[in-house]
């Protein structure tokens, strides 16, 4: 219960915070982003400290990541950047609660936490999410549901599933069960972050090349 109350605390803290340079954006955001990938890869070194390539590899992808992600916060606007978000966020919490309440069969040896039921939850409750931010909300590029919206929430949450699995893969190999301790109930910022720099770059290749 207290490793619950430490997350949900800790979650309002940052997503206020977050929510406060999203909307800002600019030179603010700018700010924002440059924080956020100096703990990320401070992290990340922690996670591979003798594999120096590894290293390299980290910082070239988490600058990649950052970058595209300030592109789509100012070239497609908030509101699609704030859908992006949601969703990715719906997919934690939806794996988070499903997995914890209904349990059931483990996912992968890679993450011991992860269920079949917690993948469920994931996509459910980031369509369900997803689809009550195109309805209350105005996105420049969004019109209407469609097969194709559906299937691009989908997908971004599958990403975000994935970033998680590898993030957590590195984890494991470090033999460590937190990127770092920085978020109270959480670990490390990667923890929280793992799905959204897969997603970002994702993101913006699609919609660059639709």
């Amino acid at each position: 219960m207290n490793v619950l109350i430490k997350r949900i605390l800790s979650s309002i803290i940052l997503f206020l915070i977050a929510i406060f340079f999203i909307i800002k954006g600019s030179f603010y955001f700018i700010f924002f982003l440059s924080i956020l990938f100096l703990f990320s890869y401070l992290e990340w070194s922690n996670l591979n400290k003798k594999k120096y390539f590894l290293k390299f590899l980290g910082i070239v992808f988490l600058l990649f990541s950052f970058y595209l992600t300030y592109l789509i916060r100012e070239q497609y606007g908030l509101y699609f950047f704030l859908f992006i978000l949601t969703i990715c966020i719906s997919t934690d919490v939806g794996g988070y609660i499903f997995g914890k309440i209904l349990k059931g069969p483990k996912l992968t040896k890679i993450s011991p936490n992860k269920t079949y039921t917690g993948v469920i939850g994931s996509f459910l409750l980031s369509l369900l999410s997803g689809l009550f931010f195109i309805k209350y909300t105005q996105i420049n590029y969004i019109n209407e549901i469609s097969i194709k919206i559906f299937f691009a929430m989908i997908l971004i949450s599958l990403i975000s599933q994935i970033g998680d699995l590898i993030i957590s893969y590195f984890k494991r190999k470090a033999g460590l069960k937190d990127t770092g301790k920085i978020l109270p109930g959480h670990g490390g910022l990667l923890d929280r972050i793992d799905g959204l720099i897969f997603v970002m770059p994702m993101i913006y290749i699609l919609t660059f090349l639709i």
